[in-house]
């Protein structure tokens, strides 16, 4: 399919786009998202439980810096050690195992429609294949959902009906106004969810627009829910709509334009990337 090619449901509401999901993606069904899913099936493998204690570490890390009152010297010795962390993990294997794509928007109908058997993942296998348990690692390192990535967070995602659901607690290291959450984060927080609620229409797509109305400082170190919801589907263009709240405070809300995408242009990026940073060595 192209992205010119017509397909069921070319326009209706958030119903009729469940309705597609469910026919085109066997892994998501009941309208839940493909990320979602994903990330409740990975495995944690002996290997994955020491990459996400490996993330938690150093996202301690990040949080302790940027509120540390530590003195020079004891900075000092401080950076010697992580100095000598750093040449040991620079001293192992590297490259990227796993596909590239940890957008929940590009993880629409492309991870079911057979584009995981075409495209040969890192290390010379296709990490969609059924067999593989680390076939949804992508979802781990993404940069907000990822536990195995330290920049993340983490948001934790959920389905509940025809809405998903977000939660997350932002550290100081992502601090903007004074103990509040920097919009820029914010909006990337936005973002991570209308992409995971818009592959619910079984589309893989990416952000053409995304609007943001900050209705109230959104603080630091308090539990945050978001909640996002397919809202109307116009061919390739998809409009997903999201609120930011703390407790009963309306913090931030958001619509998002989503454009699918084929599958060719999808494979142009993932062989992009691989030419950036190769296999693993």
């Amino acid at each position: 399919m192209t992205n010119e090619d017509p397909t069921p449901g070319e326009a209706g509401d958030a119903g009729d786009l469940l309705g597609l999901a469910d026919e085109v993606l066997g892994i998501a069904t009941g309208g839940k998202s493909p990320r979602i899913e994903g990330l409740e099936v990975l495995q944690e493998t002996p290997r994955r439980a020491q990459v996400r204690r490996f993330a938690a570490t150093m996202r301690s890390i990040i949080d302790d810096l940027v509120s540390t009152t530590a003195t020079a010297d004891e900075l000092d010795e401080a950076s010697d050690r992580l100095e000598e962390i750093a040449r040991l993990i620079a001293a192992l294997p590297s490259g990227q195992e796993y596909q590239g794509f940890a957008e929940a928007a590009n993880a629409g109908a492309a991870m079911a429609s057979g584009i995981g058997d075409t495209i040969s993942g890192y290390a010379g296998r296709s990490l969609l294949a059924e067999d593989d348990p680390e076939r949804f690692a992508v979802f781990d390192h993404s940069p907000f959902i990822g536990l195995a990535n330290p920049l993340s967070p983490p948001m934790r995602l959920r389905s509940e009906s025809d809405r998903v659901i977000a939660e997350v607690t932002f550290g100081v290291a992502y601090e903007g106004p004074p103990g509040c959450v920097h919009g820029g984060y914010v909006a990337a927080a936005f973002d991570e969810c209308l992409g995971a609620t818009q592959s619910l229409s079984g589309m893989a797509g990416m952000t053409a627009h995304l609007g943001i109305d900050y209705r109230s400082p959104t603080p630091l170190r308090v539990p945050l829910v978001m909640e996002g919801r397919l809202d109307r589907r116009d061919g390739r263009k998809i409009w997903a709509r999201a609120t930011l709240h703390a407790g009963d405070r309306l913090c931030a809300e958001a619509e998002g334009l989503f454009i699918a995408f084929d599958a060719e242009k999808f494979q142009e990026l993932l062989e992009a990337r691989q030419a950036q940073f190769g296999t693993p060595s």
